[in-house]
């Protein structure tokens, strides 16, 4: 069974709330046990052994005493000792909760958490390969100029399909991964309302990039056109 990010979720919230169960001070009382004397108990108790009849005696500590200072000094710490204690407690559950909720945050970005930084668009030169791991925060529209002031609009087709991937990626219709292939993506977006005009510009990307023939301006323009429509679509 595949588990899905929402699977995540639910099982990080169960496990905070086990938590905060096993932290929690129970309030469950015994049951009161009722007793009963015997009826002949006073005359088992009525000799002299047990006449503790007398004057009453009582005893009284001076406020000075050092004795009672010590249960003065004794009764503040035990008061102060259980305020520390409720403050630890509400403090440890507060960090608790934010903890799972920055991990939620987390699983729901997929493991990518802009929350902690943030990276500029990166300028890469057409050697370099674009990947999942750096589409996201690659210049690709300076690369078109670039390839189109090459005059090398192959390349710049491809760009622009990888834009457009960019694009979706950032947008939740796909999930941009290195091994996947373009009829993949096409799958993926069936059923929306960009659907079948992705399905044609993915159909100019595959006859111009592989079809490994020159591509002057004119024929150029009129596939760039297709995408530029397709990404304002998106926006």
């Amino acid at each position: 069974m595949k588990i899905t990010r929402l699977h995540m979720v639910i099982l990080v919230f169960l496990c905070f709330l086990n938590t905060l169960d096993g932290f929690s001070v129970s309030n469950t009382q015994n049951p009161e046990l009722t007793r009963q004397f015997d009826d002949d108990f006073k005359t088992r108790y009525s000799s002299n052994r047990f006449n503790y009849e007398g004057d009453s005696y009582k005893s009284h500590t001076p406020s000075s005493s050092g004795t009672y200072e010590d249960y003065k000094y004794e009764k503040k710490s035990s008061y102060n000792f259980n305020i520390n204690l409720d403050f630890l407690s509400w403090f440890f559950y507060l960090a608790l909760a934010l903890a799972v909720l920055i991990l939620v945050y987390i699983l729901l970005n997929e493991g990518r958490s802009s929350l902690f930084s943030t990276k500029p668009n990166k300028a890469l030169q057409h050697r370099e390969k674009i990947t999942a791991e750096n589409i996201e925060n690659t210049d690709i529209s300076a690369l078109i100029r670039q390839a189109e002031n090459d005059n090398n609009f192959r390349l710049a087709i491809r760009y622009y399909y990888l834009l457009l991937l960019k694009t979706l990626s950032l947008k939740k219709h796909i999930k941009f991964e290195d091994d996947k292939t373009n009829a993949a993506y096409v799958n993926e977006t069936k059923g929306k309302p960009f659907g079948p005009s992705f399905a044609y510009t993915s159909y100019l990307y595959n006859y111009i990039w592989y079809g490994e023939f020159p591509v002057n301006t004119e024929q150029y323009n009129k596939a760039k056109q297709r995408f530029i429509s397709l990404l304002n679509l998106l926006k």
